[in-house]
């Protein structure tokens, strides 16, 4: 048994390093302009031309096709779209060149570490999902950093607007004012009007980007003052006082909910620890979880507990404002 899960680990290791290498080395299989004129022709006859051109104008020319992990990412996790949230500047390709390199890390040590076999693949497929959780730890990082920029960014807007300014002008104040990520967004912004997009549509893709209430309680007000009229200063002001009081409810509550958060994170951190402590100690004694039956069950049912009491805890201590 143990010489089978031995090959399948082997097995799994070298599939890895050899996608990897492919995905370094992979070419092309169509050119860039057929690609460019198959979605140009696509976009124009099912929504004509000005519904995409964003997404046309703002794409990277050196892309390609990707290879099959890469469309999987995609389509499974939209993994492009999330990696521009998070701000991290690097192409799928090498993501997913990282996801199969940490997989394979993580399987052919676990081969030679004092640990049962069977935990390689685990431990594999675990290191694979890892750089997920950092962008997704990136992505809420820098949508946070967005929303205590915003209510600053919408005073500007509104000073800028008082001394006569136009709308577009204050769009460019606040990208050479603001610091990241708020200024990327609203100079992408800025840019894709001076290429021909509608404000319209590039605050929608904004608020896509940035999935803020209050950033979409700002398109709305622009949008329903460019049609019906008003003082869009005024409105500015009303959300950005909104905004402050929102984060200010916002740090009572994490204030109250402290001393559950700290309780949670001693609960979910002592099983682990104490367990690397008796691998320590008493190795033999806790081997007895993956060499015996009813060990494998209890370690099973210690970890679904677990999971189970994170959901709990963070059930508890989340409380939306």
């Amino acid at each position: 048994m143990n010489v089978l899960i031995i090959a399948a680990s082997v097995g799994i290791c070298v599939a890895a390093i050899i996608g990897a290498v492919a995905v370094m080395v992979r070419g092309d299989d169509t050119s860039i302009a057929e690609e460019r004129l198959s979605t140009l022709t696509a976009t124009s006859r099912k929504d004509g031309l000005a519904g995409d051109i964003d997404s046309l104008t703002l794409r990277n020319p050196l892309e390609g096709t990707g290879s099959f992990l890469e469309n999987w990412m995609n389509s499974q996790f939209n993994m492009k779209f999330m990696l521009e949230q998070s701000g991290i500047e690097m192409p799928l390709s090498k993501f997913s060149l990282l996801c199969m390199g940490m997989a394979g890390v993580g399987t052919i040590g676990c081969l030679f570490a004092p640990i049962p076999y069977f935990i390689a693949p685990i431990a594999g497929a675990i290191l694979f999902f890892l750089p997920f959780f950092w962008v997704n730890i990136m992505k809420k990082k820098r949508i946070n950093k967005f929303n205590m920029q915003l209510p600053e960014a919408l005073e500007m807007l509104s000073r800028s607007l008082r001394a006569g300014h136009s709308l577009g002008a204050g769009f460019g104040l606040i990208a050479d004012e603001m610091p990241d990520p708020l200024a990327r967004e609203f100079r992408r912004c800025f840019d894709e009007q001076n290429f021909g997009v509608s404000l319209e549509q590039s605050l929608e893709s904004m608020t896509k980007r940035i999935p803020n209430l209050d950033l979409r309680f700002f398109a709305t007000a622009v949008i329903l003052q460019r049609q019906t009229g008003g003082d869009l200063a005024e409105i500015l002001d009303k959300i950005g006082n909104l905004v402050r009081a929102r984060f200010r409810l916002a740090g009572a509550i994490q204030a109250l909910t402290g001393e559950g958060r700290l309780s949670g994170i001693v609960l979910l951190a002592l099983p682990p620890g104490l367990f690397v402590t008796m691998m320590f100690l008493n190795k033999e004694y806790v081997m007895k979880l993956f060499t015996d039956p009813m060990g494998q069950w209890l370690l099973g049912g210690a970890i679904f507990m677990q999971f189970l009491g994170a959901l709990v805890i963070r059930k508890i201590i989340d409380i939306k404002v």
